[in-house]
């Protein structure tokens, strides 16, 4: 055969099974890409801070980043006794650190929701509605001055009839009182409590829907996290997943699951001393609401633990120690996101956080580099890998526990390189930066 002349490829069938077959999957095509879009891309952040409505003000993000550095400042005043409570590397001790002073300095809270429900309780209605009233002025301002969390919002009560009324009513002030001081800010998260059937989240979504009509918004502008506190919302009475027809039953709406580790252990009859977040129970409920929401761009945070860091400094330490190791025992299973329930717990988050990253950030980087440049290496990745790695540093960035020069020198990769990555068209490659 001369140069430049192409073998000829035979083929047994014709053209048209091929359009026949396109055709027949188009129903399956539009459907993943409707149930399945991926992550949204979106900053997702590394706690939420739980606060009872009668006790959030306006200084409250502040107040926590005070009293979390004056914990660290009295139980761990430098990086060596820090380091030394968590057991943190020496390479570590000195950036984790200074990166978690620094945090708590500029941005004590990433997310932040004040609670209508178990924390707040049953309350004269005069009362609730004020509160509501005032969260939202008080979160309008944070908004307008600068001072607010990324992420802020409410967690009313639940759809269960008892409550039903007064959960909607307080959601309604809440609500109306941002849309009269300028708008729902960007940052608004609503926390639905303790779902148990699909068709609560169904009212929901219609609830949120004629919301929306009312003020003349874009449909579907409103989202909420659903809370997973009871064993019904895992597994239904006929064997199903309930928790994945919640999501459908969302609508796109759907922005969270978050596990309730106290009602979801005692819902099993799990004993108090045995209720935390690394029980089997709860390995058990989380990792069926992981599986339920990837790739739906839902995504699943952990619950929280009831030990807090008070007292005398041994007993700081000890809780500390034990918020550290499940923080980055839920870090390692995926679950980026947890619930902290007092001022000092958020010392050891940050420092969970920023020691996870740190320590697997230079391999990452170069195992990505070499895979956007096909250099290869002593490991094969592929596509699917390379938008972990890429997930991975984007995380890293997002809470301050990277910096993007250092990134970019390892990796040779800037931020939008990263996006790129980490979000591939789905069943193909992705090129540097596309």
């Amino acid at each position: 055969m001369g140069q430049g002349q192409q073998q000829k490829v035979a083929t047994s069938l014709a053209g048209a099974v091929s359009e026949e077959i396109s055709a027949s999957l188009a129903p399956v095509d539009a459907e993943l890409e409707h149930r399945y879009p991926g992550d949204p891309g979106t900053r997702q952040p590394v706690h939420t801070v739980y606060v009872p409505g009668d006790a959030f003000a306006a200084d409250t993000v502040r107040s926590w980043g005070d009293l979390a550095l004056a914990a660290l400042d009295e139980h761990a005043p430098d990086a060596a006794s820090f380091a030394a409570v968590l057991g943190l590397s020496e390479e570590l001790a000195e950036p984790v650190h200074t990166r978690v002073r620094a945090k708590l300095e500029r941005e004590p809270i990433e997310d932040l929701r004040v609670d209508f429900e178990d924390g707040y309780g049953p309350r004269p209605d005069a009362e609730e509605d004020e509160t509501a009233a005032r969260a939202a002025r008080l979160i309008a301002q944070a908004y307008a001055d600068g001072t607010a969390a990324p992420y802020m919002g409410i967690r009313m009560k639940c759809m269960e009839a008892a409550v039903r009324d007064r959960g909607i009513r307080t959601l309604d002030i809440f609500l109306t009182g941002l849309m009269a001081a300028g708008g729902l800010p960007d940052g608004l998260v609503l926390t639905l409590p303790k779902v148990t059937y699909p068709e609560q989240v169904s009212a929901m979504v219609r609830l949120l829907e004629a919301f929306e009509k009312t003020h003349g918004l874009a449909a579907g502008r409103i989202g909420f996290e659903i809370q997973i506190e009871t064993s019904q919302s895992i597994l239904a009475a006929d064997g199903t997943a309930t928790v994945a027809r919640m999501i459908q039953a969302a609508e796109g709406r759907a922005t969270g699951l978050h596990y309730g580790t106290f009602d979801y252990s005692a819902c099993l009859g799990v004993s108090a001393a045995y209720q935390a977040s690394d029980h089997p129970a709860a390995d058990h409920a989380k990792a069926v609401m992981q599986v339920a929401a990837a790739g739906t761009g839902v995504r699943v945070s952990d619950g929280s633990t009831n030990v807090l860091p008070v007292g005398p400094t041994a007993r700081v330490h000890d809780a500390w120690r034990l918020h550290y190791g499940l923080t980055r025992r839920a870090l390692a299973r995926a679950y980026y996101q947890g619930w902290d329930m007092h001022p000092a717990h958020i010392p050891t988050r940050y420092a969970a956080v920023f020691a996870f990253y740190r320590e697997g950030f230079e391999q990452a980087a170069a195992r990505l580099a070499r895979y956007a440049n096909r250099t290869g290496g002593d490991v094969m990745d592929e596509p699917a890998t390379a938008k972990a790695l890429a997930g991975y540093l984007l995380r890293g960035l997002d809470c301050g526990a990277l910096g993007i020069a250092e990134v970019a020198r390892l990796a040779g990769l800037t931020r939008a390189d990263l996006e790129g990555f980490a979000a591939p068209r789905r069943g193909g490659l992705t090129a540097s930066g596309s």
